[in-house]
């Protein structure tokens, strides 16, 4: 049963954690009613169903405790998730500096998450059944995600 309590599902929750957290400190642009406000549908559904499989096969990967911290793909961890926390920071204590409302800085949050991202598909390297696995089917599925996910901060960015 440990084996399947440990997966990469669980690198996810510090993102979750501070998504959950502060995202009512972002600035107003950011809130749900606002950020999602007449957004394409297709955008939409395509951010969140990639989001969803994203979430799905990091839950299916085991992850390799032994030697994690020798891995290049757990520093790839830690530093996309110091960059995306970061990215956030500069958002909430100087939305109105140049940064936040230039489009890299008001899409970072979009972006940024592809660093922890290819972090967790370097570190996953197996999955609980009989498919082998293979990076890139982590990876293919968080580059659609990011690539939703910045079409939309950049749909949201242009009606500013």
């Amino acid at each position: 049963m440990k084996k399947y309590l440990l997966n990469c599902f669980l690198l996810t929750l510090p993102i979750m954690l501070w998504n959950i957290l502060l995202t009512d400190k972002l600035p107003a642009v950011y809130q749900p009613e606002i950020f999602w406000y007449n957004i394409p549908t297709w955008v939409a559904y395509g951010e969140n169903i990639s989001r969803g499989l994203v979430f799905l096969i990091a839950f299916l990967m085991l992850l390799p405790t032994q030697k994690l911290h020798q891995k290049p793909g757990f520093w790839i961890y830690l530093i996309g998730l110091v960059v995306y926390l970061i990215s956030w920071i500069l958002l909430i204590e100087y939305p109105d500096g140049a940064w936040s409302r230039s489009l890299l800085g008001f899409a970072a949050p979009a972006y940024t998450p592809l660093i922890w991202l290819t972090g967790i598909g370097l570190i996953g390297n197996s999955f609980y059944f009989k498919i082998s696995y293979r990076t890139w089917y982590f990876m293919l599925v968080s580059m659609v995600f990011v690539g939703f996910h910045c079409w939309h901060a950049w749909l949201v960015w242009g009606r500013l």
